[in-house]
């Protein structure tokens, strides 16, 4: 039956001006609230003269109080009997129709309990809360009625009938007003997409109010860091289609013009702090377009300086002067010292497993630090950026004093394990399995623990890996791998099987660059296959057994694709160098390097890369010569168009024809991926490529005195399309490719796919 409520008030035959005296009362029908309880409500004591508009007050008070489905005040004389009709009592809550969501998502968005004390208007806006979440999920045209069905003892069971509906998506999304950007790039950006034929995949075309509102934050960041300083946002309007079965989103935009860096200077109202030495630390120059990144990364580099050099209270405020005409905004850092207010404390509060320490090394300013703003907003940042909290609000408030503050933090946790199971296929290795256990947030403590195992046809792997990120509350980064790796590959006659063991350490020396020290220890062994010929070459190094190497390393990365002067250009420059021999059967001192640059062209449509790998070994030890597991052998994504270590030296004879990888290799990739025409939706790219490189060098004491081919270097030349696939099960690459340039031994392949899928 649906939920409905009786008033009833008596009428009283007297005028509203008469006034009452009741040396009595009773009451009537009160099952679980005390009779006092009542009383109180209505605010009558025995004796006292009311008048008839007290009375109908008292009567409104009990009504209001939810506790009474009818109310009915009966004056007889003397006496004032009052007639209620309790609510019942919420047996049971139960949820019917709903697929989409389950009984457990539903119990927490309703306020009614069972046990507790049915509340019409309460149930009624559980079933507008229930819509609600269902229109979180695109489905705006559920449907929800409570109903309740009578039990004994004045219980009900209380019902909420679903009717999802359908979901609605969004089947356009486009733009007015856009000229430096095409829709296509703009669609890129936002979070909403269009419907596609992965809908029964992407939840992401589902029209959802909050989603629209972070499109429309990040489409100003989107432009903002690209220069177009007036850029707005007109309105975003949504339209149902004429068959009412999807939405059209339309955002009308302005772009205004794009402005760069003018004139970029520094003053100083302060004597302590030198302009010379502030401006040393810019970065920006004149010409660049303007970033507010830029701007604020120029100010951290300043305050920095005021903290190493002793200026305390120092604030960096940037003037801006604009040049309409020249499309330019030049910048005056102005230095002058701030109000004298400090941080009297930092609470914390709303982590009951995350450690405090975890969240006040997010903060750069401690308890008795001068109170810097910016400082604060970015430590809020960073928190969030943890991904330990599903929210964390960060407030300041005066503290016990106008010149203390007091810097509050409210968080709410989230789960931060995970469980992951994947499926991977590669001409390589084949099919196999992957199952990985992560815990980012390790005994709250902010430690990342992982568990992973990769099993192919041809490869497997278990490894262990832990980070501190805070070694000793300092900005000092732990790693320490450890694992177990084989393979049994059917491009070689010969298995491998490697354990390692691997602890390091990484700090940043600069806002790009970290640097990298670690200790390692690995033992690999190689071993025929089953039924397998050999050649001498790879038989010798069979013999040698179970070889060990430890030995420290040392490496440099230097990466501005995230947080560089230009958010459509980026390179990174990597460089590592393993020293063996302290214990260890091997020897060695072995070199890598790698350097990528990205940029985007064409309205950004068009990404382009180059990447450049080198290494080189150098081997030492006297008892024993290297091996083809301790040399370079490449792969396929380090050079397309070859099998895995289809390219370099190899030993050939009868009955065998095995690589056997060289001391020096050298590989450039150039790319291009782009639009084909396709509905973005799709997920679909095309790509061409370009590779070049060899690998060489191999003495006559690792050859054994034995012959091999392709031990000097000769370039090879290889050229492809892509074609590029981002489904919802995971990416996928097809590669066609043709050697424009190899030796007669090179083992090539024309086409490899690659599959990587997480369930």
């Amino acid at each position: 039956m649906a939920l409905a409520f009786v008033l009833v008030l008596a009428p009283l035959n007297e005028a509203l001006a008469q006034s009452y005296r009741f040396t009595d009362l009773k009451i009537e029908g009160a099952q679980r609230i005390e009779p006092a309880t009542i009383i109180s409500y209505l605010g009558v004591e025995r004796g006292q003269e009311i008048s008839a508009a007290q009375l109908n007050d008292g009567y409104q008070r009990l009504v209001d109080s939810g506790a009474f489905e009818t109310v009915e005040l009966v004056p007889q004389g003397s006496t004032l009997v009052v007639k209620v009709n309790e609510y019942p009592t919420i047996n049971r809550i139960s949820f019917e129709g709903n697929r989409r969501l389950k009984d457990s998502d539903l119990s927490e968005v309703i306020e009614s309990q069972s046990r507790r004390v049915l509340n019409p208007a309460q149930a009624e806006r559980d079933a507008s809360l229930i819509a609600e979440a269902y229109g979180q999920q695109g489905r705006i045209a559920a449907r929800v009625r409570p109903q309740i069905i009578r039990r004994n003892d004045n219980r009900v069971d209380l019902v909420f009938e679903i009717s999802e509906g359908t979901t609605v998506e969004i089947e356009r999304v486009s733009f007015v007003g856009n000229r430096a950007f095409s829709d296509r790039r703009l669609r890129q950006v936002l979070q909403s997409k269009q419907a596609g034929f992965l809908r029964a995949f992407i939840r992401r075309d589902t029209l959802i109010e909050d989603r629209i509102e972070f499109d429309k934050q990040v489409l100003r960041e989107f432009y903002l860091s690209r220069g177009y300083v007036d850029f707005r946002i007109n309105s975003a309007n949504v339209e149902l289609t004429r068959e009412r079965d999807g939405f059209f989103l339309v955002m009308d935009i302005h772009e205004g013009n794009q402005f760069t860096f003018g004139e970029i200077g520094v003053t100083s109202e302060m004597s302590q702090a030198v302009a010379a030495d502030y401006a040393d630390t810019l970065v920006i120059k004149p010409g660049v377009v303007y970033n507010p990144a830029l701007v604020d990364q120029a100010i951290t580099r300043m305050e920095r300086l005021g903290v190493k050099q002793g200026v305390d209270f120092l604030r960096v405020e940037p003037r801006v002067t604009r040049n309409d005409r020249t499309l330019t905004l030049d910048m005056d850092f102005v230095l002058s010292r701030g109000p004298r207010i400090f941080v009297e404390r930092i609470d914390i509060e709303g982590n009951t497993t995350t450690l405090d320490r975890v969240i006040r090394q997010q903060f750069t300013t401690v308890e008795g630090d001068p109170f810097n703003p910016r400082a604060i907003r970015q430590s809020a940042e960073r928190i969030k950026a943890l991904g330990y909290f599903e929210t964390a609000d960060v407030e300041t408030r005066e503290g016990s004093s106008p010149s203390q503050r007091i810097v509050d933090v409210e968080v709410e946790e989230k789960p931060t394990g995970s469980l992951s199971l994947g499926g991977s296929y590669s001409v390589d290795e084949g099919v196999g399995i992957a199952v990985g256990l992560q815990e980012d947030n390790f005994l709250g403590r902010g430690q990342r623990v992982r568990l992973s195992l990769s099993t192919a046809q041809e490869a497997e792997s278990y490894q262990f890996s832990f980070t501190e990120p805070y070694l000793l509350g300092r900005d000092l980064i732990f790693n320490l791998d450890l694992g177990l790796a084989a393979t049994d590959s059917r491009f070689r006659s010969y298995n491998t099987s490697t354990t390692y063991f691997r602890p390091g350490l990484t700090f940043d020396v600069n806002d790009y660059g970290a640097l990298t020290t670690d200790y390692f220890f690995s033992s690999t062994k190689l071993e025929d296959q089953d039924g397998a010929l050999l050649g001498p070459i790879l038989n010798s190094e069979v013999a040698q057994g179970r070889r060990t190497a430890s030995g420290i390393g040392i490496g440099y990365t230097f990466d501005t694709r995230t947080t560089g002067l230009d958010p459509n250009r980026g390179l990174l420059i990597s460089w590592n160098t393993d020293l063996a021999g302290l214990g260890g059967d091997n020897k060695y001192i072995k070199s890598t390097a790698k350097a990528i640059a990205q940029t985007r062209v064409w309205n950004e449509e068009v990404v382009l890369r180059a990447t450049f790998e080198a290494g080189a070994l150098r081997w030492e030890s006297t008892d024993a010569a290297s091996r083809s597991t301790d040399r370079f052998q490449l792969s396929t994504d380090q050079m397309r168009g070859f099998d895995p270590g289809g390219m370099g030296p190899r030993e050939i004879g009868p009955g065998y024809n095995d690589p056997l990888g060289g001391n020096q290799f050298a590989v450039l990739r150039l790319d291009a991926d782009f639009p084909i025409g396709l509905p973005e939706e799709l997920g679909v790219r095309g790509g061409v490529f370009y590779d070049m490189g060899s690998v060489w060098n191999l003495s006559d004491v690792e050859t054994n005195g034995a012959g091999a081919v392709g031990r000097d270097f000769s370039l090879r030349h290889v050229i492809g399309v892509s074609v590029l696939w981002t489904t919802a099960i995971g990416p996928l690459r097809f590669n066609f490719s043709k050697a424009l340039r190899k030796e007669t031994f090179d083992e090539v392949r024309n086409f490899d796919l690659t599959i990587q899928a997480n369930f």
